[in-house]
């Protein structure tokens, strides 16, 4: 083969291939043809002779191709026969066991599994950034401070990308790298929206990266969107700040916010907006269209925008002041809230109260509302401390969303007494006066608005206000898809019909709201289970043991009469009382009995062998 390939007339290519198998055939043991960096000596040629290759290969030979691109030889129908093993980078990438023994025994760097396990999600099991990590480590002797240094910027990886990847990419592509690199992940036609008349399609580009294997991830099997490896996105990003001016940095972030915006995703759209520093638009933005941003999961990204805010700019717009309270309170930061809505109320006193202001002094009412609620909790340190503890139990978890915490610390139990207080008079007060402001569509704030009247009315003893307020909610919550304050609003229903004696009623509402909580992590649940289990024991043993109040003789001389169809002025003059000392008896029986009417009073007496 050497001779014929060294001649002045050397044979066609396909003659000269021929002959390679043919000699390669009569060799007598298996053995491996290993093409290693094959990206760097792809060409049509090249790939053609492989491909013979491949539809003639010696049954004793095997082929082995590494390559940081896909290569153009007939994969699929390798693939489809059966005749090709793929190792790709998910196969390559290093598990955090793998990461482990790397360092321990390959590197012989020893280091804690929890030093390990977080370069090992920071490069993303990326080995030759591991490797990259180990020789760090041996520089510098502080590990911690390594890992939390350890980004695209460090200099070894910096080194590592720029010389390896970046800069072998044609300009093109160097210039489709750094404007995408600001989008946390992307599609075809938002990349097109970003380049602005790109020569070549953003999906083709994307489809083309992704066949070079650039440190670009497919996060869906259709492959429509991607991102960047993180330590990849993070050379990018430094790239992009060092290379282009600040102000086609900002048109570039306003282009990805229009495009976000008109596809229906206003939370990226958001991200968007103030990182291109339009504080107009973000405004817009946050509004959501009548759902706020921050009550569907962007508390923490619309907290930290408006701490950047100067004052004036928030005195401008009293809405994000509004907003700023009560994304606080969703984050589970209660103390703060008070003086947001104290600045809202100021910016807003020389304003014509429009149906928009109106809004806003209901959103105030609904905060203000929750803020009333939470120190009547039947937790009696976050009572006695009132929000400085709910605050710090809140943060102790990591969600970012605390309204599961919230409608937990509200959400009435069981044994929480019946009573009049200051804190219960304010959530109803407020309850009722953000439901009088808020308009009809805005259904978040009014729901949660309903919930708390509920729960202050059932914990002051006015059942029938706090079943239509809960039924408002369970209505609402319905279209809303919120089944946490639907069940905790049907298990207030329930509980309430519990504390009427009207067991069966009590439930089948909590059996309800067990069925609608199925797979719901919740308290709540366990509270519609323990009450189920307690009327049910109720209405098997027949009523018995179902203790009362005992009543006084002057009671039930009262029931007794009222059990005889008696009017309060037919009792008042029969027993020389005062009507209103008649209608104070008729209060104190119903209480004791757990109704509300005269005829429930006297169903149940009898059930007792009262009367």
């Amino acid at each position: 083969m050497l001779s014929v390939i060294h001649s002045p007339q050397p044979a066609p290519t396909e003659s000269l291939l021929t002959a390679l198998v043919n000699e390669l055939s009569t060799l007598p043991f298996p053995f491996i043809l290993v093409l290693d960096d094959y990206h760097a000596a792809s060409s049509r040629e090249v790939d053609e002779a492989v491909g013979f290759l491949l539809d003639h290969l010696p049954a004793q030979m095997h082929l082995v191709v590494t390559s940081r691109e896909n290569p153009d030889i007939s994969l699929p129908r390798l693939r489809a026969r059966d005749q090709l093993t793929e190792l790709r980078a998910a196969d390559l990438r290093f598990t955090a066991s793998e990461a482990e023994h790397f360092f321990h025994h390959v590197l012989d760097i020893h280091l804690s599994a929890e030093l390990i396990a977080g370069l090992q999600a920071q490069t993303e099991g990326w080995a030759a950034g591991l490797r990259l990590a180990g020789i760090s480590i041996r520089d510098e002797q502080d590990a911690d401070r390594l890992l939390q240094s350890f980004t695209g910027n460090h200099p070894m990886v910096l080194d590592y990308l720029a010389e390896e990847v970046l800069q072998r990419q044609p300009q093109a592509v160097q210039d489709f790298l750094l404007r995408t690199s600001l989008l946390d992940r992307m599609c075809g036609s938002l990349c097109d929206s970003i380049m602005s008349s790109p020569k070549v399609p953003g999906n083709q580009m994307l489809t083309e990266l992704d066949r070079k294997n650039l440190f670009l991830i497919p996060l869906d099997q259709e492959r429509r969107w991607y991102r960047y490896h993180h330590l990849f996105a993070d050379i990018l990003r430094r790239r992009m700040l060092e290379s282009m001016e600040e102000g086609d940095l900002l048109e570039l972030h306003q282009r990805a916010s229009s495009w976000y915006e008109a596809h229906g995703l206003e939370i990226e759209a958001f991200h968007h907006a103030v990182a291109a520093r339009d504080i107009a638009r973000s405004s817009r933005l946050l509004k959501g269209g009548g759902m706020p941003l921050h009550l569907r999961g962007a508390a923490g990204m619309t907290i930290r925008w408006l701490e950047s805010l100067p004052v004036k700019e928030l005195d401008k717009r009293p809405e994000l002041w509004v907003y700023y309270g009560s994304a606080l309170l969703i984050a589970g930061k209660p103390t703060g809230v008070e003086r947001k809505l104290r600045a809202a109320e100021v910016a807003l006193d020389d304003v014509e109260q429009d149906a928009d202001v109106k809004e806003l002094i209901g959103w105030i009412a609904a905060t203000r509302a929750t803020l009333a609620s939470l120190p009547l909790t039947g937790n009696p340190d976050i009572a006695d401390s009132h929000l400085h503890a709910a605050e710090t139990a809140m943060q102790g978890s990591e969600t970012e969303d605390k309204t599961e915490e919230l409608v937990g610390f509200i959400a009435p139990a069981w044994n929480a007494a019946k009573r009049e207080t200051d804190g219960i008079h304010q959530v109803i007060v407020q309850s009722r006066r953000a439901l009088a402001y808020l308009r009809p569509e805005n259904l978040p704030a009014r729901t949660a608005s309903a919930w708390m009247l509920g729960v202050a009315c059932q914990r002051r003893g006015d059942y029938a206000e706090a079943c239509q307020a809960y039924s408002e909610v369970i209505a609402n919550s319905r279209i809303l898809d919120h089944r946490l304050m639907a069940v905790t609003s049907i298990i207030g229903i329930a509980q309430i019909r519990e504390a009427e004696g009207r067991h069966d009623l009590a439930a089948e509402h909590y059996r309800e709201a067990l069925r609608l909580a199925e797979g719901l992590p919740h308290p709540a649940v366990q509270e519609a289970q323990s009450g189920l289990e307690r009327v049910c024991r109720l209405l098997e043993s027949g009523m018995k043991g179902y203790r009362i109040e005992p009543l006084s003789q002057r009671e039930l001389e009262v029931l007794q009469l009222v059990a005889q169809g008696l009017s309060n002025r037919e009792i008042a003059d029969r027993l020389f009382l005062a009507i209103d000392t008649v209608k104070g008896h008729n209060r104190r029986i119903f209480e004791k009995l757990h109704v509300q009417r005269r005829t429930e009073a006297i169903a149940r007496a009898r059930e007792l062998d009262l009367i």
